[in-house]
Formats: C-alpha cells, sequence, structure tokens
C-alpha cells in the first residue's frame, strides 16, 4: 500500500480531523516517503532515532507513533532533529503520528486500553482538555486494591513511576487518563473517584491528593501508552495483507 492509502485507512480508525482544533501535535503524515509500495508497518511510542534505526532495521516501509516530530511550533532543521529528518528521508521511512485521537479513541485508545485491564465497567468520558474528555471512568467490576491494579497495567513487568495509596484499601471506582495528566487528579478527587491511574505524577497534587485521600498510580508516560498503538497494530493485522511490528523503546518514565 502506499502512504497515501494507508493514511485514508488510518483516518477511517481514528478522529484525527476532530481533534485539529485542540491538539498541537501534526496528526498524520509527517515525513513522507517517495510514494514507493510500504509492504511492513513497525509501531511505536515514540518518533526518535533509535525507533527509526530499529524500523529501518527490519525493512519496515513506515513508523507509526503517539508521539510525533512537530508540536505545533516551528523547529530548526538542525542538530537532533536535522539527524532524525535525514535519517527518515535517506531511508525513504513515512513517519505516521497521532496523538490525542489514540488517547481518547473508545476501543484503540491507550485510555480505553487502560479501563479493560484494570476491568472497569461503565465507562463514561473523563478529564477534560480543552474542551474535550479524553479519558474514561467509571465503576470496578470487583474490589481492587492498588498493588492488584498495578501489577494489570504492568507492560512487561516494569516498575511504575510511583504508587500513591492515600486512600481506601479496596477501589470501587476508577479514572484513567494515559501520559502526562497528574493535574487531572483534581478532577478525580472532585468526582469522588477511588483511584485515579496516569503516566506522570507531580510534586503540587501530591498533598492534595494525600489530604483528599485518593489513591494514585503514576505507571509511567511510556508503560501507560504502549496500548493504543499495540490496539491500532491488532487492527492492522485483522484488516491489512501487511507484516507489521511493534518497536519496544522504553524510557523508564
Amino acid at each position: 500500500m502506499t502512504s497515501l492509502k494507508l493514511d485514508a485507512y488510518f483516518r477511517s480508525l481514528l478522529d484525527l480531523e476532530g481533534f485539529a482544533g485542540m491538539d498541537p501535535s501534526l496528526n498524520g503524515i509527517q515525513v513522507d516517503n517517495d510514494g514507493a509500495e510500504i509492504s511492513k508497518i513497525a509501531f511505536a511510542v515514540d518518533a526518535c532515532l533509535e525507533t527509526f534505526k530499529r524500523a529501518a532495521d527490519a525493512g519496515a516501509g513506515m513508523l507509526f507513533v503517539h508521539h510525533g516530530l512537530f508540536w505545533g511550533q516551528p523547529l530548526r532543521v538542525a542538530g537532533a532533529h536535522r539527524e532524525r529528518l535525514r535519517f527518515l528521508l535517506e531511508h525513504n521511512l513515512a513517519l505516521y503520528g497521532v496523538h490525542l485521537p489514540l488517547d481518547q479513541h473508545p476501543s484503540l485508545g491507550n485510555n480505553v486500553g487502560l479501563a479493560e485491564l484494570l476491568g472497569i465497567e461503565s465507562l463514561e468520558p473523563f478529564g477534560e482538555y480543552h474542551g474535550r474528555k479524553i479519558g474514561y471512568k467509571g465503576t470496578l467490576a470487583k474490589p481492587l486494591t492498588i498493588e492488584a491494579a498495578v501489577k494489570r497495567i504492568s507492560f512487561k513487568d516494569r516498575p511504575p513511576l510511583g504508587v500513591y495509596p492515600f486512600g481506601k484499601q479496596e477501589n470501587l471506582s476508577c479514572a484513567v487518563i494515559s501520559g502526562g495528566a497528574a493535574e487531572e487528579a483534581l478532577q478525580a478527587l472532585d468526582e469522588g473517584i477511588d483511584l485515579y491511574v496516569t503516566g506522570e505524577a507531580s510534586h503540587q497534587i501530591y498533598h492534595q491528593a494525600l489530604e483528599g485521600h485518593l489513591n494514585m498510580i503514576a505507571g509511567g508516560h511510556y508503560s501507560t501508552e504502549v496500548w493504543g498503538v499495540r490496539r491500532v497494530m491488532e487492527n492492522c493485522a485483522a484488516q491489512l495483507n501487511l507484516e507489521l511490528e511493534f518497536i519496544d523503546v522504553p524510557t523508564g518514565l
């Protein structure tokens, strides 16, 4: 398939246009190839030189990532940014990025993936960001300890960044927003949620969570955002006659 046909396919899956006014990232094709047919797609969380090299070594013609190269600000083509672009162009490797549409997607997204791992039922949108809710909340199918929740969302048994057992021993409700959404713990407090799961912690909300008796898990920005790209890859496996590969480059953060 060409990059343009793959772009149309991904746009049919993910609401790129719906986030155009609020997502500063450049969703869609960020760096195109020369029009060559693509027979293999690599999937990764981050656009960085290591994922580029591993995708090229694997024979991929496109790399699909959650965190791309462009975030709403002009960048000088110099230094590391120049080297990344040079590598993509010299290896004819197309780069495709999907940020918030992949966080929010109701069946393929990072947040619904976390919600399903945790056993959250009666899902409702949660976590307002620029006027749109991108996370999910609901009741837990069974009472869940914070220790058990950590094990459920751990990718390859990697430890979380932080665990803050400030509330109930067994949680009956939970809200999730992957990545860097520590401040949205305040919304969880306002809504009486027992357990809040996100990627990163914040010094500023520590005492608010403690005094509000909110259990919180900072599972890691990377580790909470492997789920969306992997779900898109699974969808591609069912729908497209292409080779696919997930490239795991954890940051520990």
